[in-house]
């Protein structure tokens, strides 16, 4: 199953192939693939956040901006690596998607995360 992540002025998104701690606001449509997903977190920052744009200025993610950790499966970003005297080496990465959602857009956030629960299943 899909999860469509709608372009937001409120969502901003943090993952493996940014530098560390910079983050970029969600500007156009994407699916991700819950198959592919190991973990999922949810949770709202208790304090503000200190963070970086794609242009190296400063970001403040505020407090209260609730939070989807999405860490995926292994296979998802493995990749044969080639190098002298190691043939055929798997490199295993563990690639995460990480949606901010700000305290003035909360309705995304209700709505994805209710999206997701339904795949849910309680023991």
């Amino acid at each position: 199953m899909f999860i469509k992540i709608k372009k937001n002025c409120g969502i901003y998104m943090e993952h493996a192939a940014l530098d560390k701690g910079m983050v970029v606001p969600v500007t156009s449509n994407f699916l991700i693939n819950l198959d592919q997903v190991a973990e999922i977190s949810f949770y709202t920052l208790k304090e503000d956040k200190a963070r970086e744009t794609l242009d190296h200025g400063p970001f403040t993610i505020p407090k209260s901006t609730r939070v989807i950790h999405l860490t995926m499966d292994y296979r998802y970003s493995s990749h044969q690596e080639d190098r002298p005297g190691q043939l055929n080496r798997m490199i295993n990465q563990r690639a995460y998607y990480k949606l901010f959602f700000l305290p003035e857009c909360p309705g995304e956030y209700e709505n994805l995360r209710g999206h997701i629960e339904k795949q849910v299943y309680n023991i």
